[in-house]
């Protein structure tokens, strides 16, 4: 049987290539709404980041994002980009990668 090829991204904060999956895609669309993207399709510039909480807190603390995306993020947007990644973590360890 042939092996798939797993699609690998590299994370904006760490410098880390990991697989796809392994990530979550931050989005800037054309009218400069930034959202996360868990289907990792929306149109729009893209970033992604390691589903790990400590990650996303040092991209909260120097602000990598903003720079990446070329916008300014609110702190409401980073705490609610900590509690999605905080959760899938928690998914992922409870049910299996």
């Amino acid at each position: 049987m042939k092996k798939r090829k797993i699609p690998m991204r590299k994370c904006v904060v760490s410098n880390e290539m990991k697989p796809k999956k392994e990530m979550i895609r931050i989005v800037r669309s054309k009218e400069g709404d930034i959202s996360i993207d868990p289907t990792g399709k929306l149109s729009g510039r893209g970033a992604y980041v390691s589903i790990e909480p400590a990650v996303v807190k040092q991209s909260w603390e120097k602000r990598i994002l903003d720079r990446v995306l070329e916008t300014t993020l609110s702190d409401e947007f980073y705490q609610e980009l900590l509690d999605y990644v905080t959760h899938q973590k928690a998914r992922q360890e409870l049910f299996g990668k």
